[in-house]
């Protein structure tokens, strides 16, 4: 059984938690756990930047953008472990 089919369930369930949070984690927090699920279940960013008006957009790709070269299975442990940490700290319904 490869890490990866060890992690699946962890990860998704991770993804299911991080919606049921209680309150609303800080933008740093946010682009942190989106830039490890997009890392994680896609790998390396391969989207073009966004121009330059869409803050969102921008900040969202800078975020995935700057785990270039984790493995999909080191993103994946991170994000887990990210969730954790958020739904200790704020808690979930």
């Amino acid at each position: 059984m490869s890490l990866d089919e060890v992690s699946a369930p962890r990860f998704n369930k991770a993804a299911e938690d991080v919606k049921k949070l209680k309150t609303s984690p800080s933008n740093d927090e946010l682009l942190d756990i989106y830039a490890l699920f997009k890392q994680g279940s896609v790998g390396d960013c391969n989207t073009d930047k966004p121009g330059m008006l869409d803050f969102k957009g921008k900040a969202k790709w800078e975020a995935w953008n700057a785990k270039k070269g984790q493995s999909q299975d080191a993103a994946k442990e991170a994000y887990v472990a990210k969730v954790e940490e958020l739904v200790g700290k704020y808690g979930v319904n």
